[in-house]
């Protein structure tokens, strides 16, 4: 590892390739590029959940942590590492301070490498809209998490409004071992039937601030064309916003899932003894990794985010991000004013 004070984008560059020329080439192998914006309060968890999932999936990792935006000097600091703590591959991580921070891709763009696709992960608060940050425009996949906001609910309309193919969000990740059970149960009693069963409506006790569960509600809404409702339960739920699923299905049968304390789930259905199935708290790099499985848009997300926050028309909007600069130390009373526009690249 090397570490570089109060440097510059072409000195990372440059460190970067001395270091491969030494250590021996592993940009061979390498699937993406993965962008990490990062709160300094959260960066060893980024790196933490960043390293877990470059094993998985090999890739450049290039951490960002803008920090003092309002220094008086721009200043860079930069750890270069290849083989060390953040992974087998090629690492940097970058703290920026000053208008540095407004500016990141100009340090960013030089170190992608070349011909891979790029993902960008906020673990963060992201802004409002990304393309005012051309971190998300150059990005074919925009990973962001509206549990960790201030207001989570909030935050996962803020992320309908400015939705574009290619985004995702790992409030919807969390939901994925519900969404497994559910739709094995629903099969399982479906191929008991012999024929196809509809969904009446359900219920999803929880944490109704949760985005995880407004996301599963959404999701079994959007499937089955019916409500689903999201009820506080009187316990605490998982780490998911989710104790229980319950569904009326058509011939008065119901299907019930409830999550016990043992990292498991209880399946409840008709005419079959109760069943149980794991159902583990999955740590932040596994919900990362699961996400860099692909690189297409997310349709089942985008049906899911629809329902559970009344923005429509998310599947039929363009995948091109227009690039909006703004200063954020000049606002008016309408916020804050765009300066620039260029066309993005697809996502």
């Amino acid at each position: 590892m090397t570490t570089l004070w109060d440097t510059t984008g072409s000195a990372v560059v440059k460190e970067l390739a001395a270091q491969r020329r030494t250590g021996g080439a592993v940009l061979s192998g390498v699937a993406l590029t993965l962008v990490v914006v990062a709160d300094e309060s959260r960066v060893a968890e980024a790196e933490e959940a960043a390293t877990h999932a470059a094993e998985a999936h090999p890739c450049r990792l290039l951490i960002v942590v803008r920090r003092q935006l309002d220094a008086p000097a721009p200043r860079l600091d930069a750890e270069v590492l290849i083989g060390g703590r953040l992974g087998p591959g090629e690492a940097v991580v970058m703290r920026m301070y000053g208008r540095l921070g407004l500016h990141a891709e100009s340090v960013v763009l030089p170190l992608l490498a070349a011909d891979a696709p790029v993902v960008t992960w906020w673990h963060a608060t992201p802004p409002d809209r990304l393309a005012t940050d051309a971190l998300a425009v150059f990005a074919h996949r925009r990973i962001t998490d509206s549990s960790i906001a201030d207001d989570p609910l909030a935050a996962l309309k803020t992320r309908a409004v400015d939705y574009a193919p290619g985004d995702t969000d790992l409030a919807w990740t969390r939901s994925t071992p519900w969404r497994s059970i559910l739709a094995s149960t629903l099969d399982s009693v479906s191929g008991r039937r012999g024929e196809a069963l509809q969904v009446r409506g359900g219920r999803i006790e929880g944490d109704s601030s949760n985005p995880t569960a407004q996301l599963l509600a959404g999701w079994i809404s959007s499937r089955c064309g019916c409500p689903i409702t999201v009820e506080d339960a009187g316990r605490k739920p998982n780490s998911s916003g989710v104790d229980s699923v319950t569904l009326q299905l058509d011939q008065d049968e119901e299907v019930a899932i409830h999550a016990d304390r043992r990292s498991g789930a209880v399946i409840s259905q008709p005419y079959r003894p109760d069943a149980t199935v794991a159902l583990p708290d999955r740590p932040l790099g596994d919900l990362l990794s699961e996400e860099l499985r692909r690189l297409d848009r997310d349709e089942p997300y985008s049906e899911a985010l629809e329902a559970a926050t009344g923005v429509t028309g998310l599947a039929g909007r363009s995948p091109e991000r227009e690039y909006v600069w703004f200063d954020p130390a000049e606002e008016n009373g309408d916020g804050p004013r765009p300066r620039k526009r260029a066309t993005a690249a697809k996502s």
